[in-house]
């Protein structure tokens, strides 16, 4: 009897501690899902995907949305801009997965070399961007609108007051 006692006072325990946790989610707009989550100064940022890069042009092409330099180099400007509205930036990233789509100019293959060149903007020069993320990179087949090529999703860590 003492044992369970025990026991369940600990499991009570325990999930006191889950429910206390420092939980804030960020609007998401009209969109039924949390544009970010925060756990205990851990941001998880839903995917992010390209603003247009043409309004002009025909809606959902290539030109609309631009190749997957311009929509990484985009999605990264709404993760930065995100991340400084909680008061982080893209040096609290800790972990990241691109979405890439096939490119039909690159007969359905992810434009990896692309993406590579919209990230590096942001990660990979030491005088730039020293806090590298933990990456996966995956090809996966279509996105929420046609034309588009990438989402990202970030986990990002609030530093700690010094």
């Amino acid at each position: 009897m003492k044992k369970t006692l025990l026991i369940s006072s600990l499991l009570l325990g325990l999930s006191n501690t889950a429910l206390a946790a420092d939980i804030t989610r960020y609007g998401g707009g009209s969109f039924p899902i949390a544009a970010a989550v925060e756990v205990d100064g851990i941001v998880y940022e839903s995917g992010k995907v390209p603003e247009p890069k043409d309004v002009n042009a025909e809606k959902f092409s290539a030109a609309y949305w631009g190749d997957t330099e311009a929509q990484t180099i985009s999605v990264m400007e709404r993760i930065k801009d995100s991340l400084e509205s909680k008061g982080m930036g893209i040096t609290d990233i800790v972990k990241m997965t691109a979405f890439l789509v096939g490119d039909p100019a690159l007969e359905g293959k992810m434009d990896f070399e692309g993406f590579m060149r919209g990230y590096t903007r942001y990660f990979g020069e030491a005088a730039k961007q020293p806090n590298l993320p933990a990456r996966s990179t995956v090809q996966i087949a279509g996105l929420v609108r046609p034309g588009m090529l990438v989402e990202i999703e970030v986990i990002a860590v609030r530093p700690k007051a010094k």
